[in-house]
């Protein structure tokens, strides 16, 4: 998918109060590593594809997943991953990993989250 109109700039991307994109169609992997940098991780073809299936959640239950959710979703998504919060917290380098996971992810903040 080559799309020379793709956003790569975070400083032209609006983001709201809490880091998150206004607009979560506009995503790409490319503003999803600018949003992981204020986390210090590179991300790799498991956080792509961790944050993919993150997506996928919202777009079938339309809302972002909270943590028990999100991470019954990844098992039953990536059973290959071997999926749990401590994982997560490893790989995005947070505590609050369904709060960066979904801002990770293009996605709004949870409704539960602090």
């Amino acid at each position: 998918m080559n799309n020379d109109n793709m956003i790569h700039d975070l400083s032209t991307v609006a983001l709201d109060q809490d880091g998150h994109l206004c607009d979560h169609s506009i995503w790409t992997p490319a503003i999803a590593q600018q949003l992981a940098n204020t986390l210090d991780v590179v991300l790799e073809t498991e956080h792509l594809q961790i944050l993919q299936q993150v997506r996928a959640f919202f777009d079938k239950f339309n809302h972002a997943p909270a943590t028990r959710p999100l991470i019954k979703w990844l098992q039953k998504t990536l059973p290959t991953h071997d999926i749990s919060n401590q994982k997560l917290q490893q790989l995005f380098n947070t505590g609050l990993v369904a709060r960066h996971v979904n801002r990770l992810a293009g996605l709004p903040k949870p409704p539960n989250c602090l």
